[in-house]
């Protein structure tokens, strides 16, 4: 595979492998001790005749910045042999069917893919999430997005989370899948871990058999109990009792992803400007999951010039006025008074 590298440059395939890196890098000192120009076509030229890549993947591919990052967190590399250690590993990429930006994208955010001693698990791995997460497209957008998932250990960690969450759980496998492509990162969390969440879930009162169940754990595998407890106390100060704040974690578990702040401001805006009644708030949880600054608020202008004009005379709850979608919103109380009211549109 090297033979024309190696005739070329005259150097044994494991110090090929470091004039790679370190021509990549910028670096490399000759005979005298004097720091020379380096190849700028060498590395470019090596992915190309020895791993397949096409020129435009090869230029725009393993950088300096990236290879001294792979270095640094591998100095092992610049000993190897190119086609022992290295050019095998690019190989067991493309016949994963990774196109070549796909494996630089990979090798990027994957360094461990390198170093990865035997062909079986990477490929293990490759071809799991392939099939939790449904595709190899949506694989590869989560490759590129996130650095855990060839290190995630899939015998013992992902598939007895799968097998606690199905088995003792009872949840289905289908609901499992759902959770699965949205957060990855929810089944390759510490299996110990994951029971704990079960114990919070269930110390809350959110009971396995709830249909709810997989998404309150998944809500609440991002949100720490001091945060959950912050939550408790700004909506205790509005009149909620505990078990209203737990019906609504049952209904609407993502308001618990808001952050402190933005939800004091939402239920003092939906309160004292609204004028909505805490526990209507409570019975129509869905408000907390709207925007406030591109849906609640506009709307509420729109309520207020209405009124206005006496215009006002919609029946309509308010928690179905600021959920309405956004074309039936402006069908109804928007369009039909754009001449007359053109503010209405500079509002929204």
């Amino acid at each position: 595979m090297l033979r024309s590298l190696v005739r070329c440059h005259a150097l044994p395939p494991s110090t090929q492998l470091r004039r790679v890196l370190f021509f990549s890098t910028g670096t490399s000192v000759s005979s005298s001790g004097v720091t020379a120009s380096p190849d700028p076509h060498f590395i470019v030229e090596y992915l190309m005749n020895s791993c397949g890549f096409s020129a435009d993947d090869a230029s725009k591919g393993l950088d300096g910045a990236n290879l001294r990052r792979i270095i640094a967190w591998k100095p092992g590399l610049l000993g190897w042999d190119v086609e022992t250690n290295l050019a095998p590993k690019f190989k067991i990429l493309r016949d994963m069917g990774l196109s070549g930006s796909d494996i630089i994208d990979v090798i990027r955010r994957h360094p461990i893919v390198i170093v990865s001693n035997s062909k079986i698990p990477l490929l293990l791995r490759f071809k799991v999430w392939e099939s939790l997460l449904g595709s190899k497209e949506i694989l590869l957008k989560n490759l590129r997005r996130c650095g855990w998932f060839f290190s995630s250990n899939i015998e013992n960690v992902v598939r007895p989370n799968m097998n606690f969450l199905r088995d003792e759980c009872g949840i289905p496998q289908d609901r499992i899948s759902l959770v699965i492509k949205r957060h990855p990162s929810f089944i390759a969390q510490n299996p110990e871990s994951l029971r704990a969440l079960v114990d919070r879930a269930e110390g809350i009162g959110i009971p396995r058999e709830s249909k709810m169940f997989l998404w309150i754990l998944d809500v609440l595998h991002g949100v720490s109990r001091e945060k959950f407890e912050a939550h408790v106390k700004i909506m205790n100060s509005f009149g909620w009792s505990n078990s209203d704040f737990v019906s609504v974690v049952k209904k609407h578990p993502t308001f618990l992803c808001l952050s402190t702040e933005v939800l004091q401001r939402k239920m003092e805006f939906l309160v004292k400007d609204v004028g909505m009644a805490p526990l209507d708030i409570a019975k129509k949880a869905v408000v907390l999951r709207l925007g406030l600054e591109k849906r609640l608020i506009p709307r509420f202008h729109v309520m207020e010039i209405l009124k206005s004009e006496g215009l006002w005379t919609s029946q309509m709850m308010l928690s179905t006025f600021f959920s309405s979608p956004g074309p039936k919103f402006l069908q109804k109380y928007v369009l039909p008074y754009k001449d007359k009211l053109p503010k209405l549109l500079e509002v929204l």
